[in-house]
């Protein structure tokens, strides 16, 4: 199978590391200078810069050359949210495709099934989600996502370009649920992220400080936001408690590699989030979606009260700290 991966940051790059061992695959960076020395040094120093390419991985710069190759293949959109729109407008042929990104794309609010129906409506066109570390799939550890698609020929092919002894791909129909899974999770990291570094500050077993209790409670209760929200917007409550939803939020809450936990480690640390969004230097889906997400929940009428503290944090109408107290001074109410 041929396969042109768009996009070569750090998921994309480790996907198609994972593509290339079985299968004729082609990456394509969108700056010249970043593909050229793709090429020559064998690795992407950007973003997995101790990770070596493998031998049959081909980076071009030509987005065409990408296109091209895969006319009869896989091409898979592996740019941030921002960038789907753009690269599915520039699909002139009716080929299925498949993205990586996860949130809600800003000004819209639409999701990635959403923005495809609009740009390129009646095409094949799916999500591949799940808790992955770009650099551990880089590395050919053990992980497990999940190919979701209306198309059953799209899931299939998806199961066919990656599935492998270090990597399993489950399928899907439920591509919303899949969807606000990979974004939700985003904005509960930060949230999490907050109450580790909080905790980490004022040591957790300091009266008062949040600890491992906290953590657990807002994971458990963000999973909670989550499912309603996808709900409302017509998913299938089984898939939070699968790998894009549970899992994924699991890996990113608690994950020492997960940038959106680090974007809350940071603020309870004290930075302001330009100094954060400096230090990281790599894109932190949760920063740039959170207003969105919580947006989309207002106007379906959902309650979303971890994802509202993290806004109002990034904002700066509330004090990392005071996140906490906020959340734990609300009424009592069912566990729903």
């Amino acid at each position: 199978m041929k396969i042109a991966v768009l996009g070569a940051g750090a998921w994309g790059t480790a996907l198609a590391m994972a593509a290339a061992t079985r299968h004729d695959t082609l990456l394509w960076a969108r700056d010249p200078a970043q593909a050229g020395a793709m090429a020559t040094e064998r690795c992407n120093q950007l973003y997995l810069g101790e990770v070596q390419l493998p031998a049959a991985l081909r980076v071009t710069a030509s987005h065409a050359d990408a296109l091209a190759h895969a006319r009869a293949g896989l091409t898979i959109i592996a740019t941030p949210m921002a960038g789907l729109r753009e690269q599915l407008g520039r699909l002139t042929d009716s080929r299925p495709v498949l993205w990586l990104c996860k949130g809600f794309e800003a000004g819209s609010g639409a999701l990635g099934h959403e923005v495809a129906r609009a740009v390129r409506p009646g095409a094949a066109a799916g999500v591949l989600s799940g808790p992955s570390f770009a650099l551990e799939v880089a590395r050919g550890q053990p992980t497990a996502l999940v190919a979701a698609s209306s198309d059953a020929a799209l899931c299939e092919a998806a199961v066919a370009a990656l599935h492998s002894d270090a990597l399993r791909v489950y399928t899907s129909t439920d591509v919303v649920g899949v969807e606000v899974g990979g974004a939700v999770k985003n904005v509960l990291a930060i949230a999490t992220g907050i109450v580790d570094g909080l905790a980490a500050a004022s040591g957790a077993s300091a009266a008062g400080a949040p600890g491992l209790n906290a953590r657990a409670a807002l994971i458990t209760r963000g999973l909670a936001e989550m499912t309603r929200l996808g709900m409302a917007l017509g998913a299938r409550p089984d898939t939070f408690m699968g790998l894009s939803g549970l899992g994924d939020l699991v890996l990113t809450a608690t994950g020492d590699l997960s940038r959106n936990r680090k974007v809350g480690l940071l603020l309870a640390g004290g930075q302001s989030l330009a100094d954060v969004l400096q230090h990281l230097g790599h894109v932190a889906e949760g920063v740039y979606s959170a207003v969105t997400v919580l947006e989309r929940a207002r106007r379906l009428g959902v309650d979303m009260p971890i994802t509202a503290a993290v806004v109002d944090v990034l904002q700066g109408r509330l004090q990392p700290a005071d996140a906490p107290l906020r959340l734990m001074a609300r009424e009592a109410r069912p566990e729903v």
